[in-house]
């Protein structure tokens, strides 16, 4: 401090010396930096200062020490000279193309030395010459100015522009002579000084329509520059009151990189006034600049200010905008408010997301905790910006473990793994930072979950029940089972076998294969109903994983039955086995005379066992007629004389299969005279009489016998169908080709003596097998009135235990549709 004031005072009194002054003050500053100043628009070549000097160093090592720049704002603006250590301009220099409306510009050099290592920094400082002249946007300027103006009425001008700076620039403003108006000058700081015209004498549009002005800008050089503006006011008629805007001040913050669009602030003004001078529009001021219009927008209706360029913090933190509000009068009144913008600096960068290793797939049976992935995650950003945290749904069966390295973590399983419910995972991974507000990014990682042999053949059915008819071609498929295994690949290869069992049922099983590969099965021999109705076996389905796992089914087979059993003549059977009978009837018989009965029985059930009779062949068509479903022949009317002594009656009886199966019956009937008909009767009536008496007692007891069994049978069947097994003959029950006699009454004749076969004949479904209670009676061949009693009597019998099972049927059947409807048609005949 003693030392500047000794210079101050030594500087005083040699003032009329100013070279050694300016010398020494230069001197002073080197010693505390090595600075320069030269003026812009140096020729080329031009010395700024000799850097070795300054340094102290010796010129003559300058070179050998690498002297040299190494770094600089302005590196092709300067050259040193190695040789002497001066620094030179290196071409024309423009502090207004270097440095726009910087001040002071500077310009910094690093200057480097070798042997030992020496790094130097030099400033040069480039001096504003006044080489630019003050300028308006616009040479000419129109404002138009109601009469109804009040003095102080202010109107804002285009500001002039002086690409020089500190006092090179605008300085002052000028206004040429007039009685109305004068000049203010509003400084602006960075932005200049704005030159505002002032009403200071009312307008008197009858007196002076039009006023010219001149307005001049002149700027502080020596000498001093200035530009001109020619301002024309005319002066209009207009509405006298102007836009007010609601607030006093503007001001609103804004985040640096706000999307193009986005709204800034809305102004409002209003004017009282009505019609076009009471609508009110927005602009930006005359002294808004072209960058800061490339910027931001405003609406001319709404007054809303948006975001229409890219706003950088870095670049600037605030700006100060002039909008101007205007009626739509004759002559527009304008009011001016400054909007105060200031830019928020925000976090822009979003974390990345790298995946370092990655396995293409994992087991199922992969225990938890296995290392899937290993992530690591960054952020350009710093501070709390730049802190990167990393998620992924909670609905995964996996978790994020970090590391030591916050900025790593590791993808592991948390739970076991089934590729049978879900054989591939894509993870989505979350990256946030903790800026205000925070960024993120997403990355989505694909796990592929391999298949291990944990799943065994499952089959499409269990149990299987299949319906074949008898008399199925060997070698031909019967059916197919199918099994799937969850797996893939070689773990869900499924190939088939039959379970060979040591049972009863493994003679039919032996003649049954199956195809390996696709399930097929085949019976090598024909089936035959009337043999077996039904049988079981059980199929193993194995994979081809490793180990194998495997699954087995049982398989119901029930054989359909078909028509393929010719009825069989029971009466008449002659002596050497021919269906043909011989029967005597005297000559004076009634009509209706029961001349005999054919009987026959088919081994089939159903509609394929039900048996029809007709006459294929008779002598005289006006003497017999046969009973279709009973097989009675009966008389048509009495004999005369004239009628033939013997006559012949061919029967052919046939089934109701869709393709009918018949037999036929040949019956000889001889017309005798009633005493030799009586009298061979009578001898045959008395030689077993005591015959007759005996099988009575024990027809009586047979037929209690079948009855008791008979209620037993359908008792079991009303539990069967309310219990709803799950046995498989209830399925085959629903086949409609299953049907039966439940009551079966057959008589025939062998030679002297007569036969009834009684006895339930059921359906497969049902508790009772067929033909395992038949009964075979002997009875005494009695008048055939007393054989046909004996029959209606049999039948009515078996009738009067199903009183409420059904209803009588054509020729004495009894249908049983009411009781059990699975079963179709069971009659009693």
């Amino acid at each position: 401090m003693m030392e500047q004031r000794r210079l101050a005072q030594w500087l005083k009194e040699h003032a009329k010396f100013p070279l050694i002054a300016a010398l020494l003050v230069f001197v002073s500053v080197a010693r505390a930096q090595i600075q320069y100043s030269i003026s812009e628009e140096q020729r080329e070549g031009a010395a700024v200062g000799n850097i070795g000097k300054d340094l102290g160093i010796d010129p003559r090592t300058l070179k050998e020490r690498g002297f040299r720049i190494v770094s600089t704002s302005g590196e092709s603006m300067f050259i040193v000279n190695q040789n002497d250590g001066v620094l030179y301009v290196n071409g024309k220099i423009d502090r207004e193309e270097v440095c726009e409306r910087s001040t002071p510009c500077l310009i910094n050099v690093k200057i480097a030395l070798e042997n030992p290592l020496e790094i130097h920094y030099v400033t040069v400082e480039i001096l504003d010459v006044n080489d630019h002249a003050p300028s308006f946007p616009n040479l000419q300027m129109h404002l138009e100015i109601g009469e109804s103006a009040l003095p102080g009425a202010r109107f804002q001008l285009q500001a002039a522009r002086d690409s020089d700076s500190g006092s090179n620039s605008v300085h002052h403003y000028k206004l040429s002579h007039n009685d109305n108006f004068r000049l203010e000058v509003k400084d602006r700081g960075e932005d200049g000084k704005i030159p505002i015209l002032i009403l200071q004498k009312a307008l008197d549009r009858e007196l002076t329509r039009r006023i010219n002005l001149q307005l001049t800008a002149v700027d502080g050089g020596k000498p001093a520059k200035s530009g001109t503006m020619e301002i024309t006011i005319n002066v209009i008629d207009i509405n006298d009151n102007v836009p007010v805007f609601t607030k006093d001040v503007y001001s609103v913050m804004l985040n640096e990189n706000a999307p193009i669009g986005t709204t800034v602030i809305q102004v409002n003004a209003t004017d009282v006034d009505e019609g076009l001078n009471g609508e009110v529009v927005y602009s930006f001021g005359q002294s808004v600049n072209s960058k800061v219009r490339k910027l931001f927008d405003i609406n001319t209706i709404t007054g809303e200010i948006t975001v229409q360029g890219h706003l950088d913090y870095e670049d600037k933190d605030s700006y100060e905008i002039d909008v101007q509000a205007s009626d739509k009068g004759t002559v527009p009144h304008t009011t001016d408010k400054s909007i105060m913008i200031k830019i928020i600096d925000v976090n822009d960068n979003a974390p990345e997301i790298e995946v370092t290793s990655l396995s293409n797939s994992i087991p199922e049976d992969s225990r938890p905790g296995t290392t899937v992935a290993l992530i690591s995650v960054s952020d350009l950003d710093s501070g709390l910006n730049g802190k990167v945290s990393c998620s992924l749904d909670d609905d995964m069966p996996f978790k994020l473990i970090p590391s030591s390295q916050h900025s790593t973590y590791s993808l592991v399983s948390t739970s076991p793994l089934d590729r049978e419910t879900r054989f591939q995972y894509d993870i989505t991974l979350v990256a946030k930072d903790a800026g205000q507000p925070s960024l993120s990014s997403v990355k989505t990682v694909t796990v592929i979950i391999s298949d291990v042999n944990d799943n065994s053949p499952e089959f499409s059915s269990s149990p299987y029940s299949f319906y074949v008819p008898e008399n199925n071609v060997p070698g031909k498929s019967l059916f197919s089972v199918s099994a799937s295994d969850k797996d893939i690949g070689e773990n869900a290869i499924v190939s088939y076998q039959i379970l060979r069992e040591s049972s009863e049922e493994n003679k039919i099983t032996s003649f049954i294969n199956i195809n390996s590969e696709n399930g097929e099965i085949y019976a090598l021999k024909s089936f035959d109903f009337e043999t077996s109705k039904t049988f079981q076996f059980h199929i193993l389905a194995t994979d081809s994983g490793s180990p194998s796992l495997s699954s087995n089914v049982t398989v119901n087979v029930f054989i359909l039955d078909q028509n393929d059993n010719v009825p069989v003549i029971l009466y008449p059977v002659s002596a050497n086995g021919s269906a043909e009978g011989v029967e005597e009837i005297p000559r004076n018989v009634n009509a209706g005379h029961l001349v005999t009965k054919v009987r026959a029985y088919d081994a089939d059930i159903g509609y394929n066992g039900w048996l029809l009779f007709s006459l294929q062949e008779v002598s005289e068509h006006s003497l017999f007629a046969l009973d279709r479903y009973t097989g009675q022949i009966r008389t048509l009317r009495s004999f005369t004389e004239t009628d033939e002594a013997q006559h012949k009656l061919v029967i052919l009886v046939k089934d109701n299969g869709n393709v009918s199966l018949s037999a036929t019956a040949t019956v000889i009937v001889k017309v005798v005279e009633p005493k030799e008909a009586f009298a061979a009767s009578d001898v045959k009536n008395a030689e077993k009489d005591e015959e007759e008496n005996n099988v009575t007692f024990y027809l009586i007891i047979t037929l209690g016998s079948v009855s008791v069994l008979f209620v037993i049978s359908i008792i079991v069947l009303i539990v069967m169908q309310c219990s709803k097994s799950t046995d498989y003959s209830s399925k085959y029950l629903q086949d409609t080709n299953y049907d039966g006699t439940l009551c079966h009454s057959i008589q025939y004749r062998s030679g002297d003596k007569r036969y009834m076969l009684v006895g339930p004949r059921m359906s497969i479904g049902s508790t009772i097998a067929p033909g395992s209670n038949r009964n075979t009676l002997v009875i005494p061949d009695r008048r055939r009135r007393d054989s046909g009693e004996v029959s209606k009597w049999l039948n009515s019998l078996c009738i009067s235990f199903m009183p409420v099972m059904g209803k009588l049927g054509p020729g004495g059947q009894v249908s049983l549709h009411s009781f059990a409807p699975t079963l179709i048609k069971p009659t009693c005949l």
